[in-house]
């Protein structure tokens, strides 16, 4: 009697090859050196334990099946020897084995696998031992529930046989749903409730807790504990509940408890969902020339400006805003300072724009642990707390935009953060966290990604223009109906003084920090931080939505220098041609124009192209 048996649950795709060996090893290679043993002798009874597992299949238990599927076919081929031979396929037992523990039992009985009492399952072994079959099934089984967790085409042989169900079953389990009769009996504004309160319940129940409290609307499955196991658990849970066919990618496709629910009513509705839950920034498209309007901002900038009040009281002040090296950050502030151009590793400006308080951080407000809040640049951080705030300051509850077409498109101009965590050795603390910590594409895609928006998500780097480029594309994605709203933003903390040294060796520094753009006083340029974001609708949208109107934007273009005189050297006739570009999009000239607000680098020669220009 082979009863031996070893279970290292995993998905195919991921089982390592000892893994298999050791389950092998256990059930298939132990019963092939039994049989070779007692070659010849003179045996009552020949008895392989295998399990359901090898004639169901289960789900993360393909080396077990396998392995207990050598077991079956083992008996049979013994049997055709005329030799003594019995495999039963066991399911779970109570008291002992494999299922004794109780998160295992409740887990059996919940996908139709009721653990079996052990003094009714030997009676039943004995029945079998001095029967002629050389194959049993031992199990107690709810043929409802267990054929309820798996799809028409599983249905269809053993089991459609076993339980009089075939492809139409998906039908007819639909129209047998408790869950669905009652949706639907219910008023269209309490139906997502109900099937939230249902996705939340056997969520909880996969995870092996007694509550829904720990399984928040919003909170991604990732961070919940679901791996790939546990999705497919959840949904076979959801396809016994709703009587629905669902695809074994269910809990990816939609990573949240509300997402999911609001796929299923829609499922059970056929599409008439609650009106209620429609995208709070979702309109339709309007012509290509309609005007855009920028509906709220949120900023963060040098000399601890953090609202856009702070920063027009600094503007209309007058007042500076420069300080000199940060403390906070490890620089080597005591050295990093040589009046010389030409002295290596150091800068001759001593000031800068400099944001206080970049390491601070609410990482659970975005579902973020800490390890991973470590090694997100800043600036990644520092945009997503902006973010949030832009819809605040529009009127939006920012948890509402989940599933909308709101687009992502944000500005940036290098990453030397990396260098910071290396230099620190905290990049080992935070191994697997480092790539999507650093990487430019992350920049716009990590904002979407926390806010559910599904519009589109672009990062732009092109040097100082990179924010305004960026507002472009998403004026340009708002006209060609790409998405319904645009969160646009930039972001720059330097991490490292590295800007600083460069710029010194090519002389292209200020002295004192400060830039002075279009003055004959232009001595270099003066390097500082900020990050900023806009919510940018359009106006007819806008106004509906009752969203303040903080600007329009009529027109806006870009270019590029093309071959100037040298790589970073600016071509004043090119910066004017894009400038009658983007007249010529709003439908203006330049007599309607009344101010103009300009970037300039403040180096001598940068500047004076940038007059001209303008």
């Amino acid at each position: 009697m082979h009863a031996a048996g070893v279970v290292d649950d995993s998905l195919l795709h991921t089982m390592a090859p000892g893994q298999l060996a050791a389950m092998w090893s256990a059930k298939a290679t132990a019963a092939r050196h039994l049989h070779e043993l007692f070659a010849g002798r003179d045996l009552s009874a020949f008895v392989l334990f295998s399990s359901l597992a090898g004639t169901l299949g289960a789900v993360g238990q393909a080396g077990y099946a396998a392995a207990n599927a050598y077991l079956d076919a083992l008996a049979q081929q013994r049997a055709a020897e005329g030799l003594p031979a019995l495999s039963v396929a066991w399911g779970p037992w109570a008291g002992g084995g494999m299922a004794a523990a109780d998160a295992v039992g409740d887990h059996m009985r919940h996908s139709g696998l009721i653990p079996m009492d052990a003094d009714a399952a030997l009676r039943s072994l004995a029945c079998l031992v001095t029967g002629d079959a050389p194959n049993a099934v031992l199990a107690d089984v709810d043929w409802t529930r267990l054929t309820a967790g798996r799809d028409a085409s599983q249905r269809i042989g053993l089991l459609a046989e076993l339980t009089g169900t075939g492809e139409g079953a998906e039908d007819g389990a639909q129209e047998q749903s408790a869950l669905r009769r009652e949706v639907l009996a219910l008023a269209p504004a309490s139906r997502h409730s109900a099937v939230l309160e249902a996705v939340r319940a056997e969520a909880a129940a996969a995870l092996g807790h007694p509550s829904i409290e720990p399984v928040q609307p919003d909170a991604p499955f990732s961070s919940l504990g679901f791996d790939s196991l546990l999705a497919l658990d959840l949904r076979g849970r959801l396809i016994t509940r709703t009587g629905l066919a669902l695809p074994a990618t269910l809990a990816f496709d939609h990573p949240t408890a509300d997402a999911l629910a609001a796929h299923l009513l829609e499922t059970m509705t056929g599409g008439a969902g609650d009106d209620a839950a429609s995208p709070a920034l979702a309109g339709p498209r309007r012509d290509d020339d309609e005007p855009l309007a920028i509906v709220s901002m949120s900023c963060r900038f040098p000399g601890g400006l953090d609202t856009p009040e702070d920063l027009w009281r600094l503007l209309a002040g007058g007042s500076d805003a420069m300080s000199a090296f940060p403390e906070d950050r490890g620089w080597d502030t005591a050295s990093l300072y040589h009046p010389d151009p030409d002295h290596p590793g150091t800068s001759y400006t001593r000031e800068g724009g400099f944001l206080h308080g970049v390491g601070e951080f609410d990482p659970e407000l975005f579902g973020i642990n800490p390890r991973e809040a470590l090694a997100m640049d800043p600036q990644q951080r520092l945009l997503m707390e902006c973010s949030w705030e832009a819809f605040e300051r529009a009127g939006i509850d920012p948890k509402s935009v989940r599933g909308t077409q709101t687009g992502v498109f944000a500005g940036t101009n290098g990453q030397d953060y990396p260098a910071v965590l290396h230099g620190s050795g905290a990049d080992e603390n935070v191994a697997g966290y480092l790539a999507t910590g650093s990487a430019a594409s992350v920049f716009s895609g990590r904002v979407a990604y926390a806010f559910g928006l599904e519009g589109p998500a672009v990062t732009v780097d092109t040097a100082c223009s990179a924010s305004l480029v960026a507002l472009h594309l998403a004026c340009q994605a708002l006209r060609a109906g790409e998405c319904d709203a645009a969160l646009v933003g930039g972001a720059t903390v330097m991490s490292t003084p590295s800007v600083f040294v460069e710029f010194s060796r090519q002389r292209a520094l200020s002295a004192d920090g400060r830039c002075k753009a279009f003055s004959d006083d232009a001595d270099g340029t003066g390097w500082g931080e900020g990050v900023g974001a806009v919510l940018v609708e359009r106006l007819s949208d806008a106004r509906r939505a009752g969203h303040p109107v903080l600007a329009v934007i009529r027109g806006s273009a870009v270019n590029q220098d093309g071959a100037s005189n040298g790589l970073t050297a600016p071509n004043g006739a090119a910066q004017q041609r894009v400038i009658r570009k983007a007249l010529a999009a709003a439908g203006l000239t330049t007599a309607d124009v009344d101010a103009v607000e300009a970037h300039g680098t403040g180096t001598s020669r940068g500047a004076r192209h940038r007059h001209q220009a303008r």
